[in-house]
């Protein structure tokens, strides 16, 4: 059995995004969440997941969303980011199904300063969902980790109360992720805050199932934003496996990991840590800084060697009257630059061990 057996291919919702997430614990694999700028990455990651036969999870984050709108768009009380989210959401709508595959359609980290963004898309999700029957987001995320405890999950219930009936998913952070990603810069925070403890997961999982089973937890543990190199960050992820033991003794269930937990900050991860994070219930890992190089990368590689087609219009290595618009074509480079993101996120599939699970 694999997940097209249990859902549909398309953009999923409601109870079977909560069924993939099962799935993908009981499977001890995660999806990768690759966070998208435009149309092009957005295909990029359709590409890659029909090539793996599995899932993926394609997000937005704020200063994303902008971007698919159009830097040159006003982001005056978050217009612009608002609007890139829609824009973007119904691209990956309109191409899930044409390209066989099942997606969560995610939006990422959203501070406290970002909240007129979320709840602008939660209205326009609301709008939607009266039109179609079904959401236009799989998923949100609210990232308060940088308040007190309490106001962090007393928000993420709120926000979590006005989506649940849309059928979507809450994704929420406790503990906070080091580095600097989307404008949001934790990198000079106090250490223990990068540690996530027992009892703060238990008060989530307390507070958000009274309201739905559909919500996951971005559970610090040492996680950085950013690329760096193995063994320059402490990741403990026994910290996950603490957790969901701890909720799972106070609440008497069977499960072994009742939590869904989801990975952040996993550029430059060594693969044993990605292997015991998903033995403590990963099911999602996002993906940002190294998608973010495999794409230049792909245009890096391409102008080195095309080099001498690419100083003119006309005249080349072949001779000074030839014309070069067969090298200078966005669809050309563009293209060599999907072409290295696929093979990235081709990477992260086989890392989080979620290849062919369709």
């Amino acid at each position: 059995m694999g997940v097209l057996d249990i859902v549909k291919p398309g953009v999923l919702y409601g109870d079977d995004v909560y069924k993939v997430f099962q799935y993908a614990k009981d499977n001890k694999f995660a999806i990768p969440a690759v966070n998208c700028t435009s149309s092009s990455t957005v295909t990029a990651c359709l590409e890659a997941a029909r090539k793996v036969n599995s899932p993926i999870i394609i997000q937005f984050s704020n200063g994303g969303s902008a971007s698919f709108a159009g830097k040159g768009m006003d982001n005056k009380n978050q217009q612009a980011s608002i609007m890139g989210s829609i824009a973007g959401a119904k691209f990956v709508h309109a191409l899930a199904e044409y390209y066989g595959v099942a997606v969560i359609l995610h939006t990422d980290h959203c501070a406290k300063k970002l909240l007129p963004w979320l709840y602008g898309l939660i209205e326009e999700g609301q709008k939607y969902f009266k039109e179609h029957g079904r959401p236009l987001f799989s998923s949100h995320m609210l990232d308060l980790s940088e308040e007190p405890h309490d106001v962090n999950v007393a928000e993420a219930k709120k926000i979590l109360s006005l989506i649940a009936p849309l059928g979507m998913t809450l994704e929420m952070e406790i503990g906070i992720t080091g580095g600097e990603e989307d404008g949001v810069d934790n990198t000079s925070v106090d250490n223990s805050k990068l540690y996530t403890q027992p009892k703060d997961i238990d008060l989530v999982y307390t507070t958000l199932i009274e309201v739905s089973p559909r919500f996951t937890i971005a559970a610090a543990f040492g996680n950085v934003h950013g690329v760096y190199k193995p063994g320059n960050v402490q990741l403990r992820p026994s910290i996950l496996g603490d957790c969901q033991k701890y909720v799972r003794e106070v609440h008497n269930l069977k499960e072994e990991n009742p939590c869904f937990f989801v990975f952040h900050g996993g550029s430059g991860s060594a693969e044993s840590e990605i292997e015991e994070a998903l033995n403590h219930g990963v099911v999602k890992m996002n993906i940002d800084t190294d998608t973010q190089w495999s794409y230049w990368s792909g245009i890096l590689k391409f102008y080195k060697a095309k080099e001498g087609f690419l100083q003119g219009q006309i005249g080349n290595p072949n001779g000074e009257e030839k014309p070069n618009k067969a090298y200078y074509d966005p669809r050309v480079w563009i293209r060599e630059a999907e072409v290295s993101m696929v093979a990235r996120v081709q990477d992260a599939y086989k890392n989080l061990n979620c290849v062919n699970r369709n």
